[in-house]
Formats: C-alpha cells, sequence, structure tokens
C-alpha cells in the first residue's frame, strides 16, 4: 500500500474534544473535494464552458492526507470524496488508501458520476472504499445524453455493474428529477435500483450557479415524489441510527428488504438543526455551510505552517463558531455563483 507523506505530528497528538458549532451542533462528517474537474457536463450542475482551477491551486496529495487527518483527529468519523468528479483524479485510488487508513475514520465513502466506474470499481473497494453514491437521473440513453451533454448511458451502468459485484456496503443512486424533463422516469429508476438490491435518492435541486433556466418552473418537491411512489408500493419510513448520516431521509417498499428509497429536501424540508457536516474544496476552501459563502481557506494555513496544526485546528474552532443556521435556499431568489461542482458535491 502507498502512502502520503507524513503529516504534521501535532494534530495526531491533540486531544479528541470533537467540532462544536456556534450552536451546538457536532461535526462528524467531512465532504472533501478532490478535484474540481468532470468529464461531463450536467445542466443542473454546471456550465459547458467551465472554466476549471490551475492544478497548482487544488490540493496535493499530501494536503488532503494532512488535512483529512486533521479532521480525524477533531472527530470527524465520515468522509465522503467528491468532486466535480473525483475519478478523473490520476492518483485517486492512492488518497483513499491513506484516508482508509487514518485511525478513528469509520467510513471513506465516494460520490462519482459512474462514466469511469467500471474500470475503478475493484481497485476502490480495495482501498478501503465502503459506499459509493452514483449519479443517475435517466434510463433513456438519449435522454442521459442531453442531461449530462455527452454522456453514454451504457458507461454508467457498467459502472453501476461493476460495483455491485464487488459488494460494496452500500451503493445508492442519486436523482436529480426535474418537472417535464425527467420525472416520468421515476418509476423506471426506482425499479432498477430495487432489481439490484441498491439503494435510490431523490434530491431536490439546489440553486447553486447560473445554469440559464429557471428552476422554480422545474421543480418537483420530495413529497410529490413519493406521492407518485405510493400509488404503486406500499412504503414504510425508516429511523435513520447512522450517527453521521447525511440529510436523506429513508423508506423502505415492502417486498424489498435489501434497498432504501431515499429523499433529500433541501426546499420542502430541511435539515439545518441537524446539520452534522463541513465541505472541503478541490482548491481548500472550507465551505460550513453549502447554501452560504462563509468560507476558510485551510489549504493557505496548511501552507502557511506546514509542519505545525496548531494554527490551523485554532482558526478551524473558530471558524466554526460562524457556521450558519440554514442555507437559505430558495427556487427563484438570489442564487450563489458558485457552481455544485466547485462546492463538492
Amino acid at each position: 500500500m502507498t502512502s502520503a507523506a507524513h503529516s504534521p505530528t501535532s494534530s495526531r497528538a491533540a486531544p479528541r474534544t470533537g467540532l462544536i458549532d456556534g450552536l451546538g451542533r457536532q461535526i462528524n462528517y467531512l465532504r472533501l473535494s478532490v478535484t474540481d474537474r468532470c468529464d461531463l457536463r450536467c445542466r443542473y450542475c454546471m456550465a459547458d464552458d467551465m472554466q476549471f482551477l490551475p492544478r497548482e491551486q487544488t490540493l496535493t496529495r499530501t494536503e488532503i492526507h494532512r488535512l483529512a487527518n486533521l479532521f480525524v483527529a477533531e472527530g470527524v468519523r465520515k468522509i465522503r470524496l467528491t468532486g466535480g468528479e473525483p475519478l478523473t483524479r490520476p492518483d485517486i485510488i492512492a488518497i483513499c488508501e491513506d484516508l482508509a487508513a487514518l485511525p478513528g475514520l469509520d467510513e471513506l465513502v465516494l460520490s462519482t458520476n459512474g462514466r469511469q466506474l467500471a474500470n475503478h470499481a475493484i481497485a476502490l473497494k480495495q482501498a478501503g472504499v465502503s459506499r459509493l453514491n452514483i449519479s443517475l437521473d435517466s434510463l433513456e440513453a438519449e435522454r442521459f445524453r442531453y442531461i449530462t451533454r455527452h454522456g453514454v448511458l451504457a458507461d454508467v451502468i457498467a459502472g453501476i455493474d461493476a460495483a455491485v459485484a464487488q459488494g460494496f456496503k452500500r451503493i445508492r443512486l442519486n436523482c436529480v428529477i426535474l418537472r417535464g424533463s425527467n420525472d416520468d422516469e421515476i418509476l423506471d429508476l426506482v425499479a432498477f435500483a430495487l432489481a439490484r438490491e441498491i439503494d435510490i435518492c431523490f434530491i431536490e435541486e439546489m440553486p447553486l450557479g447560473d445554469v440559464g433556466r429557471n428552476r422554480a418552473a422545474s421543480f418537483i418537491s420530495s413529497a410529490d415524489i413519493a406521492e407518485r411512489l405510493a400509488e404503486h408500493y406500499a412504503l414504510t419510513p425508516l429511523i435513520n441510527t447512522d450517527a453521521h448520516a447525511g440529510p436523506a431521509r429513508y423508506m423502505q417498499a415492502q417486498g424489498y428488504p435489501n434497498s432504501r428509497i431515499g429523499f433529500i429536501s433541501p426546499h420542502s424540508n430541511t435539515f439545518c438543526a441537524s446539520c452534522n457536516r463541513l465541505r472541503l474544496t478541490a482548491e481548500g476552501r472550507l465551505l460550513l455551510c453549502l447554501g452560504q459563502e462563509e468560507s476558510l481557506s485551510l489549504r493557505d494555513l496548511i501552507r502557511q505552517y506546514p509542519a505545525d496544526d496548531h494554527e490551523v485546528r485554532r482558526a478551524l474552532h473558530n471558524a466554526l463558531t460562524h457556521k450558519p443556521a440554514s442555507h437559505d435556499f430558495q427556487h427563484d431568489g438570489e442564487q450563489l455563483v458558485r457552481f455544485m461542482s466547485v462546492s463538492g458535491g
């Protein structure tokens, strides 16, 4: 197994006091973006002519390891690797090996568009990734190509099936449903997931970046989707006992004990009061909230203090006192100019 250069010893020696924000919420989940680059251009996520960061501005493998080690020492128990598309990064398997080996980390998970997953599923499992989230918004090849601008549906399905064959602890499909675009595929997408005994989660579109259309007109709520599903399945709400889970609320369809149907509802059923997450962008900017602009450049701090984490930890704890109470997302109000791909999945 390869490993990154040793992190400063001060973070390993630090007491595990935990990360508590100014509202008393415990932070134990880090979404860590390893790149802002992606090999697709999904219409709800980014522009077709995206300008990506110069590589020297993004975190190196060693810097990712150092920051992840610091967060785990501070009580983070779950890290999700995001992008952009993580599998476009040449050293992604080595990064996974580095982080999976961190003492105290309970779970390393990864989000992907699935396009390159068929070639990486075995290596990801061997590197210590336990769960995968895979984006899939359509099962119709031409529609899939339109949504992603140039994606090939067969590649993603091959990636999903390769992942299923590897026996990951959990695999979840993430679907963004837009009224008049792909809402006629809700039942087909659920049937696809249930047939493979994997999870599926429907995510209300988040207003990040100007995507050139009226988001309010295409919005469809989690309740609307659940109502459609209830006409075909007997659904039972599940109680989430995972202490470092994300914001998804799950149901189970009768007769399908190995799959869950989830909903992430940033508009219709906000989850901010129980937020346990931070996001670290590919350029090392710590986002205190997905829907707000408060942030801290951890990249600049670790480059300023290459051998001592004390100032980094102090700045982190100070920043947490300013973590916003909520994201304040609106369908048709002022939108953040930051695209989801820049935010880190």
